[in-house]
């Protein structure tokens, strides 16, 4: 099994793709999640007409860089909000687009939601914004994959919060290029994850490696937290997963602001008030070195 992490990891530093790509491989990895979450920060591949050139450029520089893509990200939005739907259509399309431009197989694409609604109304709602995307799939070739999520974001909205249900819904949605990807953060949360793997099975074509220590996804690093990766370990090699074991683990050092929560506030001095690219690059080589530990363990690392 081969080790990968996201692009994310160095978003927050205000670096260019190339950047990413370089500091990564500089801490081991040859594999790479390409992160589109936030659009305002992928303009150049997400909305501007230079898209091609764009994604042929960074094509190059992976390829010098000894760098392959394996999976991706698809812009974050909510495709049961009617108001904003078209909108998140068109960037997940053209995400499918970048995507068979770089090779990459594999798409997270969330669901979205809304409260009160039950599970057989976000079954329907969510797989006609999927189905939608059946002709850009077919065309690309690239697989959709959906994500569990956890009731630490939900609240008390129904999401996939285990394999079973997600499993349903793809065999709902019914198409050869629509499987699961499964958070190891969201579901340390919710409790133990071997059976929800098993569940999955062949259908599980993406894993989000992730720590928390059970009430926050923190997007922490294995050992940070309190999840049990042989838990998680047994359960991938059981199942039969066959891809990356890709680190989402890009908030061990924490930003001023932060969705789970922004840094206490000091009015006389800044100097430390972000931590430093040098950090998070020291960061990414901890992250790489637990992951093939990880690996080795199990008698499955891949270089």
């Amino acid at each position: 099994m081969k080790l990968a992490t996201t692009t994310a990891d160095f978003d927050s530093y205000g670096s260019s793709y190339t950047e990413c790509l370089t500091r990564i491989r500089a801490a081991g990895f040859s594999c790479v999640d390409l992160n589109l979450y936030t659009v305002s920060d992928h303009k150049s591949l997400l909305v501007s007409d230079d898209w091609r050139s764009v994604t042929n450029s960074l094509l190059q520089d992976a390829d010098r860089l000894g760098v392959t893509f394996v999976q991706a990200h698809a812009p974050g939005g909510n495709p049961m909000k009617e108001e904003t739907v078209d909108e998140l259509f068109d960037v997940t399309a053209r995400t499918l687009e970048v995507c068979a431009a770089l090779g990459i197989p594999n798409v997270v694409v969330h669901s979205g939601w809304a409260p009160g609604v039950g599970k057989e109304e976000y079954f329907e709602k969510n797989a006609a914004f999927y189905r939608r995307l059946f002709p850009v799939m077919e065309e690309t070739g690239v697989n959709v994959l959906t994500e569990n999520t956890t009731h630490a974001n939900m609240g008390e909205n129904y999401g996939f919060f285990n394999g079973a249900d997600m499993k349903e819904f793809v065999r709902y949605v019914d198409h050869p290029l629509f499987h699961a990807c499964w958070d190891t953060g969201h579901g340390n949360i919710e409790g133990d994850q071997y059976d929800e793997l098993m569940a999955l099975g062949s259908d599980l074509y993406a894993i989000h490696l992730n720590d928390n220590r059970g009430s926050l996804d923190e997007h922490l690093i294995p050992f940070m937290g309190t999840m049990n990766m042989d838990d998680v370990m047994c359960g991938l090699l059981d199942c039969g997963f066959k891809g990356p074991l890709t680190f989402e683990a890009s908030s061990c050092l924490r930003h001023y602001r932060y969705w789970l929560g922004n840094r206490r506030k000091y009015n006389r001095e800044r100097r430390l008030r972000e931590p430093t690219v040098e950090m998070q690059q020291d960061m990414e080589a901890l992250m790489y070195r637990v992951g093939k530990h990880i690996l080795e363990s199990y008698g499955c690392f891949e270089a």
